[in-house]
């Protein structure tokens, strides 16, 4: 038979009993576009994350203090080694950054947020920007002064509407004068950025958290980096250098260096695995809908066992029932495949900015998720077929004819 010849011999057999072959073709249907769905769900977490990171700016570096062989300290003094245009060149910007969580109130409204002391360097280190007011100068942070930058949500928790600029505020019982509130980073934010507080480092230690390193040293929680462009390698070599020398380390480092590129692919590689393993919990319904096909096609070689005697005893060869049988079991499952990708596709295009738990999520589709949902739905019907079109091919004409 020809090609042709097989694609309309088994539209005319699949089209015989509509009901059972939409109920079949359902199975397809909804393993696909689960895989799909989840899929996009999961490509979109990879792009989220990606745009989060350059939210932050470009060529950043993060130091922690501690590792996992050393419990390490870092300090203020540790910061100011590391804008040394001699022994680090490629480090651009440096910004120290000491956090605690704390009660944050305006009169007789009250919200918590993370409060953060900061240098004037930071705003320009981690990519925020200042919708009202002023962010955080040099002068604030020598003199200890009481400022404080919002972030969006908290100004709008606070004050709602009005302009924060010039009021005080209560941070852990002290008062500060607001002078400033942040840009929102919204849908690239991680959730916390726009629920922070920023006061000068100096006030937040010596008004705030307090407590001295064990050499008497202003301890800092971390460090933020910029690199000169391109030279992100190059700066976590000279910072690790610096530090290294400074801590008087003869062996394992008691701080870590994360690039912003090794956050962003640690994070995706996570992410990565999790989306398989959806996907592949969501193909085992492909599977069952492989087993419905092949249920399918074995109550059509009863069926049509008579017919299969017939057309054997008008010389049809064995490969031609068996190509029929293959070819039936394929156009089922490439049938469900097709409608499911379809199906996965408008329901990952209902997904995208969809509020959820407080944020929108974001789903990515793509030609490559679609082409390895086909492929799989394809060989799930070679596979489940081959069997019903075996058993069809090895039937003895004469026996196949008595059969009623």
């Amino acid at each position: 038979m020809t090609p042709l010849a097989l694609l309309l011999t088994a539209w005319s057999s699949i089209g015989g009993n509509r009901l059972r072959t939409g109920l079949t073709l359902l199975g397809i249907i909804i393993g696909v576009a689960a895989v799909i769905s989840l899929m996009s769900i999961g490509r979109g977490a990879q792009e989220s994350i990606r745009q989060q990171f350059e939210s932050l700016g470009s060529d950043l570096l993060f130091i922690n203090p501690g590792s996992p062989f050393e419990r390490g300290e870092l300090t203020l003094d540790d910061a100011f080694a590391l804008v040394d245009p001699v022994y680090a060149p490629s480090i651009a910007r440096v910004a120290p950054e000491v956090t605690e969580f704390g009660a944050v109130a305006y009169r007789d409204i009250e919200t918590f947020g993370q409060v953060s002391g900061v240098t004037a360097e930071f705003a320009q280190v981690r990519n925020f920007e200042v919708a009202i007011g002023e962010f955080i100068s040099p002068a604030h942070v020598l003199n200890r002064k009481n400022v404080a930058v919002l972030g969006s949500r908290i100004a709008e928790n606070l004050f709602g509407d009005r302009n924060p600029v010039g009021a005080e505020v209560a941070i852990e019982g002290i008062r500060f004068t607001v002078i400033g509130v942040l840009m929102s980073k919204g849908a690239n934010s991680f959730g916390i950025e726009d629920e922070q507080v920023f006061v000068p480092l100096t006030t937040a230690f010596y008004r705030l958290i307090g407590g001295r390193t064990s050499r008497g040293d202003i301890p800092v929680d971390a460090i933020n980096m910029q690199a000169m462009s391109g030279l992100t390698d190059e700066a976590e070599r000279e910072a690790t250098t610096v530090l290294r020398l400074r801590h008087e380390i003869t062996e394992a480092d008691d701080f870590s260096i994360n690039t912003q590129q090794s956050v962003i692919d640690a994070l995706s590689e996570s992410i990565g695995t999790l989306t398989l393993f959806l996907g592949s919990v969501a193909g085992i319904s492909l599977l069952v809908g492989g087993i419905g096909i092949m249920n399918i096609m074995l109550v059509s070689v009863t069926e049509r066992t008579r017919e299969i005697g017939i057309r054997k005893a008008l010389g049809a060869r064995r490969r031609d029932i068996l190509a029929q049988f293959v070819t039936e079991a394929v156009l089922l499952s490439m049938g469900g495949g097709l409608i499911g990708v379809a199906t996965g596709a408008a329901v990952s295009r209902v997904l995208n900015e969809l509020e959820l738990l407080g944020g929108e999520l974001t789903t990515v589709f793509s030609g490559d998720i679609a082409a390895l949902a086909l492929g799989v739905s394809a060989g799930i019907g070679l596979f489940f077929g081959i069997y019903p079109a075996v058993q069809a091919a090895r039937l003895h004409p004469i026996e196949a004819l008595r059969h009623e």
